[in-house]
């Protein structure tokens, strides 16, 4: 197992770290603060540091066969650390956070578009969200405005814990149909949008929604009987 720091805190950049292994896997950590693909995020890149000031290109972060195991994909060619070795692993910044905020503005368009999430994808700078909905319902116009409201109102974000029976007993809470929240653990993670959204899910939030900055709402595309895709990039 990882200890997965960007878990409690998704603002980390960086972190000390002790190689567990590395193969043509890549390479597992003792503690890291790379998210690993999932949930519609793409895994992080950057770079573990060595001692000796040499640095090893991390091209993607996927999870592993354990539970809360994370493979850090180094690029090819790249010499491998051995097990033991004391490091920093740093995220690239920058593009994490632009992550970062795309997800989270995807929290708030779930909560401007009522269906049930079909599908959907984080990507750098931009996202999309597939929902169960007839076309005629969508309003292009209305969506982006009330959706950059929200961003403007400064919404609180930030996770909350239940228990696997509590969320049972509120199918509700969950609003993706193609990916199911982990349980089996004894707890499940939310992600609360102070009186907007309330969902589980396991990404990288910011904590308020006025750092998503404006948004651009593009193609809505017809993807099935009832199955419509909303695309949405930054303004900037």
């Amino acid at each position: 197992m990882t200890e997965l720091l960007f878990r409690e805190d998704a603002y980390l950049q960086h972190c000390t770290a002790r190689v567990v292994a590395a193969d043509d896997r890549g390479i597992r950590l003792d503690r890291t603060v790379f998210y690993p693909m999932g949930g519609g995020q793409p895994g992080d890149t950057g770079v573990l540091r060595l001692a000796s000031g040499e640095e090893i290109a991390i091209v993607d972060t996927v999870k592993g066969e354990g539970t809360d195991e994370v493979v850090h994909v180094p690029a090819a060619g790249a010499a491998l650390p051995s097990p033991g070795t004391e490091l920093e692993a740093a995220i690239d910044w920058e593009r994490r956070y632009r992550l970062m905020r795309m997800h989270t503005c995807l929290h708030l368009l779930c909560a401007v578009v009522p269906g049930a999430v079909t599908g959907g994808q984080v990507s750098d700078g931009k996202g999309r969200l597939d929902f169960d909905v007839p076309g005629a319902s969508l309003d292009k116009e209305a969506i982006a405005l009330r959706l950059n409201a929200l961003i403007a109102e400064g919404h609180d974000v930030a996770p909350r814990w239940i228990g696997d029976d509590e969320l049972a007993a509120h199918p509700e809470l969950v609003r993706t149909m193609s990916v199911k929240p982990p349980t089996g653990m004894g707890q499940v993670r939310l992600m609360e949008v102070a009186g907007v959204d309330l969902q589980p899910c396991g990404g990288t939030h910011i904590r308020n929604t006025a750092e998503i900055g404006p948004v651009t709402i593009g193609k809505i595309e017809n993807k099935g009987r009832q199955n419509r895709r909303i695309n949405i990039s930054f303004a900037e």
